[in-house]
């Protein structure tokens, strides 16, 4: 039978969808696009298949406009969405795997980067791709789930790292994972798992041939990383599908349809973070930003539940269960009508998202707000950096200004240019915490010192703050707990001073000295000054002040008798020297039993109803023999 006209016409309308697929998947020019058209048209297509191919061509020109305008987005981005910027440009799926492996190997700087995806079917993960091996076994490895240190990763969804793999009693060891390691001559290996969710689709490495250890931020690092690979890997499948199903017409006309309400949204939250990176955004803007995407209010916390942003909502602690159940998942969680996102760095929590005023969110929505969380964890990243060059800026100027061999101009150089002035008399202040970590307690003491306009550090094993301040004591008391709670342990602080900046070392090694009388004497979790230990005090100081340890001591009896004429200092002295005994210190000062009664009393009132007890009364009787060794003024 020969084919009739109809047969023809769609023949023609089929041969030019086709086209502008072909054209979309080459990423032909605008121009291009009106072809398929013409070609049908000069065929003697029908009008109704002419005007469905019309309708396709101003599909695949808008379709066409979108990705392209998606393409220049993406090429105005920082460095800082370099490697979010390249795997989202890729759309073939070898392609964005090999960019992978490159890219961790240009920003780790290993000898080897290699990549590995689960095969669910046969349950182990095998090597897809590789940069920089040499063996053929290694490159056609496969893993079982818990075998060697990618097979643990994909298992547990954990990151593993070894300084030396063969030697490393933690992994599951089989013949065939340890000869292709031997024959690839890998020692140190990092891994860590893509993730989509709560599902691991495989595992980014990093490898050296030589023994080494991986610091943490290398880790946070590939972890990053494999985040947004894993979104890229995701949405390399995703285009694939979708060229997959355009096959079928009425499939294809609802898939771009989708499609491109999905990308128009995209490109707002695209505006919006090359917007935030251009301007050097902050936590406020991102939540300006979310809150404006999704129609919410918008809670920001970091890891410790601190507030950094909120708008549009009340104030609202992170909920804990959500928080948590959301890093276990990697999904954002309702919770009493408010949805809760970690924000993370691989394993590492960062803080957390909350979204009011949306009981309900539709899939788009949420997969919208769960991105949103990568975008405040770079941002929360870049800002944690910042704070840690800083902080180690401050932390080595202070240092040379506990060196008594620093220069002064050069320091007040320096010291102005991180917005501190030397020309105030500064207070030093040493901390030590008993059940937390060095680290944890630094960086409070650096957040404490940027508050009050000083510096903090590790000097000579111990954490320093240097604040300009009049009452020393006071300070410490304040500083001992406020940094109690942000640790949550008990922080002990010494201090001494003012002191201007040639004073600082001396002052720095007095505040030492009270810090160790302070855990001696048993005041744990307390602060104080030299001035504050009583006789203690006076005996460890470096210049002791005798007038004021007097006043300190005896200051309130002795404005009393000197106002009004009374002998309350004579009496205490005659009952010390009496053993304590009212009968001997009546007659020696020659009044009544009761006089002497009275005047106790009024010494009570005046030094405190403890003024009689042992720790007390040594402290007393010294401040008297002082007192009567001092000059009258």
């Amino acid at each position: 039978m020969l084919p009739t006209t109809e047969d023809a016409d769609h023949t023609d309308l089929r041969s030019g969808l086709r086209g502008l697929l072909d054209l979309l998947d080459r990423g032909a020019g605008a121009e291009d696009f009106a072809r398929p058209a013409a070609r049908a048209r000069e065929a003697g297509a029908g009008a109704e298949d002419l005007a469905a191919l019309d309708e396709a061509t101003d599909v695949a020109l808008r379709i066409h406009r979108t990705l392209g305008a998606h393409r220049r987005r993406e090429a105005e981005l920082t460095a800082l969405f370099d490697t979010a910027s390249d795997l989202a440009a890729l759309r073939d799926p070898d392609a964005v795997l090999r960019a992978i492996v490159r890219r961790a190997k240009l920003l780790l700087g290993t000898d080897v980067t290699y990549l590995s995806l689960n095969d669910e079917a046969a349950g182990d993960t095998y090597m897809r791709v590789t940069d920089g091996s040499v063996a053929a076994a290694f490159q056609q490895l496969r893993l079982g789930m818990g075998e060697g240190l990618g097979g643990l990763v994909a298992q547990t969804a954990r990151p593993y790292v070894t300084g030396d793999y063969q030697a490393d009693p933690r992994f599951h060891h089989t013949d065939a994972i340890d000869s292709a390691v031997a024959q690839e001559g890998l020692r140190a290996i990092l891994g860590v798992p893509l993730r989509l969710g709560a599902r691991v689709i495989g595992v980014l490495y990093a490898a050296d041939r030589a023994a080494r250890e991986f610091a943490t931020e290398e880790i946070v690092l590939l972890s990053s990383l494999a985040d947004h690979a894993a979104i890229a890997i995701d949405g390399a499948r995703l285009l694939q599908e979708t060229r997959a199903a355009l096959v079928d017409l009425n499939a294809a006309t609802e898939t771009i349809r989708a499609h491109s309400r999905a990308m128009r949204r995209a490109e707002q939250a695209h505006d919006q973070l090359t917007d935030l990176v251009l301007r050097g955004g902050d936590a406020d803007d991102v939540a300006d930003g979310i809150a404006a995407l999704l129609d919410g209010g918008v809670l920001i916390h970091d890891a410790d539940g601190t507030e950094l942003a909120r708008t549009g909502a009340g104030p609202l602690p992170p909920p804990a269960a959500a928080v948590a159940a959301s890093r276990a998942s990697g999904r954002a969680v309702p919770q009493d009508g408010t949805w809760v996102c970690a924000v993370l760095a691989g394993p590492e929590l960062l803080g957390s998202i909350a979204l009011t005023g949306r009981a309900e969110l539709a899939d788009a929505d949420r997969r919208l707000f769960e991105r949103a969380s990568v975008v405040t964890a770079l941002l929360l990243l870049l800002r944690r950096s910042v704070a840690e060059a800083e902080d180690r800026v401050r932390g080595e100027l202070l240092g040379d200004l506990l060196s008594p061999t620093g220069d002064p101009v050069s320091l007040a150089s320096r010291a102005r240019r991180l917005g501190v002035a030397l020309t105030a008399p500064h207070a030093v202040f040493v901390a030590h915490a008993e059940s937390a970590s060095r680290q944890r307690l630094l960086a409070a003491a650096h957040r404490t010192a940027r508050a009050h306009s000083g510096l903090a550090g590790l000097h000579h094993e111990h954490v320093v703050v240097v604040t300009p301040t009049g009452g020393p004591g006071d300070r410490a008391r304040a500083l001992a707990t406020e940094l109690g709670q942000a640790v949550g342990a008990p922080v002990t602080v010494g201090s001494a001073g003012p002191a201007e900046p040639a004073g600082l070392p001396a002052a720095h090694a007095e505040a030492l000295r009270c810090l160790s009388a302070l855990r001696a004497l048993g005041h744990t979790g307390h602060g104080a000054a030299l001035a504050d230990l009583g006789f203690v005090g006076l005996l460890i100081g470096e210049s002791a002040d005798l007038g004021g340890y007097v006043r300190t001591t005896l200051g309130p009896v002795l404005d009393y008798d000197a106002e009004r004429g009374t002998e309350l200092t004579r009496t205490l002295e005659a009952y010390f020297a009496a053993d304590r005994s009212l009968t001997r210190a009546k007659t020696a000062l020659h009044v009544h039993v009761n006089t002497v009664v009275q005047r106790l009393e009024r010494v009570a009132r005046l030094l405190g109803d403890d003024w009689n007890s042992p720790a007390r009364t040594l402290e007393l009787q010294l401040a008297l023999r002082l007192h009567r060794l001092t000059p009258a003024p």
